[in-house]
């Protein structure tokens, strides 16, 4: 593995080579919950939809854009905001980030028009990844080594139940106060957990400090390049992100239409069966940590080709259909953290670069997989469904086998 950049990279200071002392568990949590908090504030537009159609006035067919500005948001954080993180002081990045989030959801919540919607749900989308996953890389940089992957994985835990909740929020709270009181709620939680991390949050010097801004942008084509581990689990994360929105992207159809009929309320209901696969999924920072990063991923992409077995049940069994959703979210969450906790031993002093790109990669697989299942929905139905998903978790598996050898030093 090529250990240099385009520019010369110091080593990790002293403080992340070596941590005596255990994260207090305290701390862990607020890693976690502020996490999900963060996270979901991507996700309240997706139920709010139709609301929003009818506030502004904006079609069905058009309103979608919000969620694309959304994304579109998204993507330009984990490009040009994630990296700032191995440049600046993260403390002062996350509180800056924290309180122009809170101040993008008072936008949104007081917008009178759809540009201004469109351009705050922009912000929103931004500011909220950006957050989020500078959350994750703090984690792993404030981590001892030996408790990595166990870090890790309870924020990871966190931004993948914040990201469930967040329409179970959205939609109990629209019920109550509207749309617009979802967005005002979401700010000030983002301020009621502000005072918390400023207090809690470990003090951790930049590692790239003298590094301009263009360069250090430029510098993750030159990590993206060297870095065997980042590619190898950058194209498991793609495959597993697809093969999740294979499912949840079409799960919708079949059971709003008969013979279940079920509203979106009570088809969102069946994320949250999910939550148990995610918090099983943690031990999958442990196993890591302790040198199983390769079996912790066999098993992990065999529970995910394993959960469509159950999944294609559903026409006889809604029971096959929730197991199905444990073993997709467990084996997706479990290889999820794994990715992470690989990559980070990978370069500690480029912590927040890696982070952006591997999740450029999740961006890519998530859109495909939505792309693909609604085409192969409505060309094959819900077994054609399955059998993709299938395929694409088989290639996964496949193609970890082939890879198997990279990263394995790094888990070591």
């Amino acid at each position: 593995m090529k250990t240099s950049l385009a520019s010369p990279l110091p080593s990790p200071p002293n403080n992340m080579q070596a941590h005596p002392v255990k994260m207090p568990g305290s701390l862990v949590w607020l890693f976690a919950v502020a996490s999900g908090l963060s996270v979901a504030n991507v996700y309240y537009a997706q139920p709010l939809l139709d609301a929003l159609a009818l506030d502004f006035g904006i079609s069905h067919a058009a309103v979608g854009g919000v969620i694309t500005a959304t994304q579109l948001g998204c993507a330009l954080a984990l490009l040009l905001l994630v990296p700032l993180g191995d440049r600046l002081d993260r403390r002062r990045l996350i509180t800056l980030q924290l309180f122009a989030l809170a101040a993008a959801l008072v936008a949104v919540g007081l917008a009178r028009s759809a540009p201004a919607l469109l351009t705050g749900m922009l912000a929103v989308g931004l500011l909220g990844t950006a957050m989020t996953q500078g959350l994750i890389a703090y984690a792993a940089s404030a981590a001892a080594p030996h408790e990595q992957g166990r870090v890790v994985g309870a924020a990871q835990s966190g931004v993948f139940i914040g990201l469930l909740l967040a329409r179970v929020f959205a939609g109990g709270i629209s019920d109550l106060a509207g749309w617009r009181g979802v967005y005002l709620c979401a700010a000030v939680l983002m301020l009621a957990i502000a005072l918390p991390l400023w207090r809690r949050l470990p003090r951790l010097p930049a590692t790239q400090p003298k590094m301009r801004y263009l360069s250090l942008i430029v510098s993750m084509l030159t990590l993206l390049r060297e870095e065997k581990v980042l590619q190898v689990r950058g194209m498991l994360a793609l495959l597993m992100f697809a093969a999740f929105n294979i499912f949840w992207s079409a799960l919708v159809l079949p059971l709003s239409a008969p013979p279940y009929g079920f509203s979106h309320t009570a088809i969102g209901a069946f994320g949250l069966v999910g939550a148990i696969g995610a918090l099983a999924a943690v031990r999958a920072g442990h196993w890591a940590d302790r040198g199983y990063a390769q079996r912790t991923s066999a098993a992990a992409l065999a529970a995910l080709l394993l959960a469509w077995w159950p999944l294609s049940l559903m026409a006889w069994s809604l029971g096959a259909l929730m197991i199905g959703i444990v073993l997709l979210d467990l084996g997706g969450q479990a290889l999820h953290v794994t990715n992470q906790s690989m990559i980070f031993r990978a370069r500690p002093e480029a912590q927040s670069r890696l982070v952006g790109l591997y999740m450029l990669f999740y961006a890519l697989g998530s859109g495909l997989g939505a792309i693909s299942t609604t085409a192969t929905y409505a060309y094959a139905g819900w077994r054609g469904v399955c059998l993709l998903g299938a395929a694409v978790s088989l290639l996964a598996l496949v193609f970890w086998w082939l890879t198997r050898h990279y990263g394995t030093k790094a888990t070591a």
